[in-house]
């Protein structure tokens, strides 16, 4: 999948750092203590109510095994956009937004079955003063939408019930 210039929104998983369509954000909050759903999967914490809209919220740390999440006044919950559904993901922290040319994004490399990266969908490079980084751009509406999180079409379910 070729990637398009754009901004990005980048936000950090354990010492990684990712970015996702920042047309996708809603909104970015602190994060807060959730109610628990019953039988959830441990990455869905419960839920939140944002201004009268019932949004389930994913810690995106546990979904992917990056780190042992911790929550403390860095952790921020990144409200999205996604399907036409609202949705919040927990990160360890955001970092900025940055605007990407497309010949800054690099294809993501091909793992074949050994690594789930078909949510990647390019690596950025961003040199700032004397710092080089690496930005994993994924297709939030892909990962969130996907079978495996079902996030989006569970809780599209429960509305309509």
């Amino acid at each position: 999948m070729k990637q398009h210039a754009g901004e990005y929104l980048s936000f950090q998983l354990g010492g990684e750092q990712y970015g996702i369509d920042i047309l996708k954000v809603q909104e970015i909050r602190g994060y807060e203590t959730c109610t628990r759903i019953a039988n959830a999967p441990a990455y869905i914490l419960g839920v939140l109510n944002l201004r009268g809209t019932i949004v389930p919220i994913v810690d995106l740390r546990i979904k992917m095994g990056i780190c042992t999440p911790a929550y403390d006044n860095q952790t921020v919950t990144i409200v999205l956009n996604v399907a036409n559904n609202v949705v919040g993901m927990v990160v360890d922290a955001v970092q900025d937004v940055v605007a990407l040319k497309a010949e800054e994004i690099k294809a993501a490399p091909d793992f074949g079955n050994a690594v789930a990266s078909q949510h990647i969908v390019g690596i950025a490079t961003i040199a700032q003063a004397d710092i080089t980084r690496m930005l994993i751009l994924m297709d939030i509406e892909q990962f969130m939408t996907s079978a495996e999180i079902g996030v989006i079409a569970q809780s599209s379910t429960a509305i309509s019930e």
